[in-house]
């Protein structure tokens, strides 16, 4: 109760900084945009060896490109994405978007999975060392870039003891000049406790929405100076205000075979009924002052704690406007906070 009673005093801090632009990416230094932008979505379709989706269906390239850049026009200055996104493709996309403006940014990428780019195909994973090493490699080749600004061990549930050998890894790409920082997306803050202990560790990625808080992992990001990067800040897209119960989803789309750990969604059924109830619950709150719901869904991460920084998925242009024009309207008040704990009885 502690904790969350402290995460919830910084909170209310928050709302006093309405105009906030940027926010650091814990004890780094590195300055970042309130808001960033995941970089799943425009992987495009990939899936694993069993046929399982892992994209959000088809995408368009050159949709992807403008938006990057729309995106950079409206101030948004952190991206993050995952070598196996795509398999790769989403890496190559980013970079050939961002081109010359690529010092005006700050690239998050990821590391652990092997896939095949050929096929497509996540193939399996690999927690070595040496593996690392040949990741970067290609991540820095497909990205167009001689640094990664965070880069990000994407393997959630690995045993901590390699953990930190991995992390004593990432001391020594940042001693190389080819990384600047690092951080682990997981959901186990026993496991980002781990790597908080390497001096150059500046965030964990974890899941954090307001249908589904985290106070035990703001409460660590608290003690420690760490940034909570937010992935699924719109619940996979439930928090759009697009998504209604039994509306199909594209075969390619991971949504229409929602593996375990993906909450919300029904195989084969779309939108859990539930699940949009409590949004629709929200809905009054979330949309106040002239926001949209996804803008209000944004506005609950940065009024719950001063270290989020939520990196919301996009296919389109107007997807990147739409997010983006968030920032303008700042987080929610301490009273909008307390009316969705109220909602949602928490």
């Amino acid at each position: 109760m502690e904790s969350i009673e402290s995460t919830r005093t910084e909170s209310s801090r928050a709302e006093s900084s309405r105009a906030e632009s940027t926010r650091t990416l814990g004890r780094s230094g590195i300055q970042v945009s309130v808001l960033g932008f995941g970089c799943w979505a425009i992987g495009g379709e990939w899936q694993d060896t069993d046929g399982q989706p892992l994209g959000w269906g088809k995408v368009d390239d050159e949709e992807s490109v403008r938006a990057v850049r729309r995106a950079l026009d409206l101030g948004v200055t952190f991206f993050d994405t995952a070598d196996t996104y795509g398999a790769g493709h989403s890496e190559r996309v980013l970079g050939r978007a961002l081109g010359k403006r690529r010092d005006d940014v700050v690239v998050a990428t990821k590391w652990g999975n092997v896939f095949d780019e050929d096929t497509r195909t996540l193939t399996g994973s690999d927690d070595s060392p040496e593996y690392a090493r040949r990741a970067l490699t290609a991540s820095l080749r497909r990205l167009g870039t001689d640094h990664v600004d965070l880069y990000q061990l994407h393997l959630a549930d690995l045993d901590t003891g390699r953990a930190a050998e991995l992390r004593d890894m990432c001391e020594e790409f940042v001693e190389q000049g080819l990384v600047r920082a690092y951080a682990w997306s997981t959901d186990d803050p026993a496991r980002a406790a781990v790597f908080a202990e390497g001096e150059h560790c500046a965030a964990v990625q974890h899941a954090l929405n307001v249908l589904q808080d985290a106070p035990e992992m703001l409460a660590l990001c608290e003690r420690s100076g760490l940034a909570s990067i937010n992935r699924s800040p719109l619940a996979m897209g439930l928090l759009s205000g697009q998504r209604r119960a039994g509306d199909a989803l594209e075969a390619g789309d991971i949504r229409s075979r929602p593996p375990a750990w993906l909450g919300g969604y029904v195989d084969g059924a779309g939108a859990d009924p539930d699940w949009l109830d409590r949004v629709d619950a929200l809905k009054d709150v979330l949309t106040s002052d002239g926001r949209t719901l996804a803008q209000g869904a944004l506005a609950w991460l940065w009024a719950r704690s001063p270290h989020t920084v939520p990196i919301p998925g996009f296919r389109s242009v107007a997807q990147a406007e739409q997010n983006a024009g968030a920032m303008e309207k700042g987080p929610l008040t301490a009273g909008q906070l307390a009316d969705v704990d109220r909602i949602l009885g928490r």
